[in-house]
């Protein structure tokens, strides 16, 4: 027997099984009315009011629903109004300019624009054939409680959302991921994760992000109660672990640090003590932050590795019973690995160092990109863009970086296109972009610039027209002015000589 996994699934099992329990606690500061805690079994009823909903306003399957959004209970719903009944959900990263969420929306061919009502003003000339700011009033149009949606018959390699990601490219690539990547990343994930319905899953990652990493899907699945989580706040990760009881959350180095910052302040015992279990990736944090985590907050430190080409999970690291009695500092270099394969996960290296993946996670494609769709692809395994270093224990390490992608707080900058903006200025004859290592962030963003002939700018000039063009988190931090730039006989940029003076004395290059 073959029945076709769809995204849906997860919910419905959750609806059977958990429909009476809580299942999300929405943000409750938040500039739209928050919705009331929902049990699944209303979560079930919300997701198909949504999908009657755009039957109503004309939408139909394979068509694509572009959302804007910070964390909240509209957004995890969207996953399963949307996708779950045969449209495509576009969830799109608020941080980005009006003009990089305006290609989204028309690249994408989104039929419907959603967006959150902090980002109205910002985003008002952003357009879409039918366009709501969400809140109570939208509510009454989205949602139609007394119809039923259409049926949809789950196709598995069914596009079920397209994520934007900034690449190699200035402008940035629509990841079409699958029913059948969604629900495998989703049940791997939770299986290596020990996910029960016992725990509590704090939405500190953004939703958005690679679809929150499949956590709406896995943690709904298996009953979760999950909480709400708008903006990042190091006190308030505390707090809400401590009211609600977390067990579990997913986050970026940052985000880590953000917390590590915070406990310094907090007055007892330190929330979630033996309890928590924080899932780290974008770029892996130092040794030392690793064991502060173990030590410090008493939360167990578990590392991953992906991208959202591959939905994202495709290596894990977490602490096995053979390192128990390592000192700390031991256990802590372990897990500073990206890791091991997850399960129906294979890796390779090229015979440059690339890391080479095949998996049921991996994307069908890019959106309308068939050429670049066939390179990330080639050969039939993926083309991650990463080097690397298999060990003998069967665990990756990320050694370099071989497309021109810098991660600074969990997000991917494509430096090509922090350059093309900075070519922009008249007083820019030349521009290499590098990420260099940050203690708090990752990498931070550098700008290398030789000025043209006779013109002057100063770095917070630069770095301000930046900040006019681009979402703010792409701008360089620093900015530092050359006479010339290393390139090759044929004038191409050797960024890893640029890179290189500021790396010394770090064993990976990236950070």
């Amino acid at each position: 027997m073959l029945v076709p996994f769809g995204a849906r699934d997860f919910l419905d099992r959750a609806v059977t099984v958990y429909g009476r329990r809580v299942g999300v606690v929405d943000e409750p500061d938040q500039p739209a009315q928050p919705w009331p805690d929902l049990t699944y079994a209303r979560l079930g009823e919300t997701a198909r009011a949504q999908a009657a909903g755009l039957d109503a306003l004309g939408v139909g399957h394979g068509e694509r629903v572009a959302i804007v959004s910070h964390n909240s209970a509209r957004l995890l719903a969207s996953f399963f109004g949307v996708s779950g009944y045969g449209r495509v959900l576009v969830p799109v990263n608020f941080r980005l300019s009006p003009e990089e969420v305006s290609y989204i929306v028309e690249h994408s061919g989104s039929e419907v624009l959603l967006i959150d009502p902090e980002l109205e003003e910002k985003l008002s000339g952003v357009t879409a054939k039918q366009k709501f700011v969400l809140g109570a009033e939208s509510d009454a149009e989205l949602y139609r409680f007394d119809a039923e949606p259409t049926p949809w018959e789950p196709d598995e390699n069914a596009t079920a959302t397209v994520n934007y990601t900034s690449g190699t490219t200035a402008r940035p690539k629509g990841v079409q991921i699958t029913h059948r990547n969604i629900w495998v990343n989703a049940v791997t994930f939770a299986l290596h994760a020990g996910v029960t319905d016992r725990d509590v899953y704090l939405h500190t990652l953004p939703m958005f992000h690679a679809n929150g990493w499949g956590m709406p899907f896995g943690m709904t699945g298996l009953g979760v109660q999950q909480v709400v989580l708008r903006k990042i706040d190091g006190p308030e990760i505390l707090r809400r672990v401590e009211q609600h009881g977390v067990t579990v959350m997913c986050a970026a180095p940052a985000v880590v640090n953000a917390v590590l910052d915070a406990v310094r302040d907090w007055d007892g015992e330190v929330p979630g003590r033996d309890r928590v279990r924080v899932i780290c990736a974008g770029a892996p944090p130092p040794t030392k932050t690793i064991q502060r985590v173990e030590e410090e907050l008493g939360w167990e430190f578990i590392q991953i590795y992906g991208l959202t080409e591959t939905s994202p999970l495709l290596t894990i690291n977490r602490s096995r019973v053979e390192w128990d009695d390592l000192p700390p500092e031991d256990r802590a270099g372990k897990l500073v690995r990206a890791g091991a394969p997850a399960l129906g996960v294979t890796l390779k290296l090229s015979d440059s160092g690339e890391v080479l993946a095949r998996s049921n996670v991996i994307l069908a494609g890019y959106w309308e990109r068939p050429q670049e769709s066939a390179g990330a692809l080639a050969g039939g395994w993926f083309h991650t863009g990463d080097g690397g270093v298999i060990d003998d224990e069967g665990y990756l390490t990320i050694s370099d970086r071989k497309k021109d992608v810098i991660i600074t707080g969990g997000e991917n900058v494509s430096s090509i296109q922090v350059e093309d903006c900075l070519f922009g200025h008249p007083a820019v004859a030349e521009v290499a972009v590098i990420g260099v290592p940050d203690e708090k962030w990752g990498e931070a963003i550098k700008a290398l610039v030789v000025l043209a002939e006779g013109r002057t700018a100063t770095e917070a000039e630069l770095i301000k027209h930046c900040k006019e063009r681009l979402a703010s988190y792409k701008a360089p931090t620093s900015v530092e002015f050359r006479d010339q730039l290393a390139r090759t006989a044929t004038g191409k940029l050797q960024k890893f000589k640029l890179r290189a003076p500021y790396w010394e004395g770090h064993e990976r290059q990236v950070d």
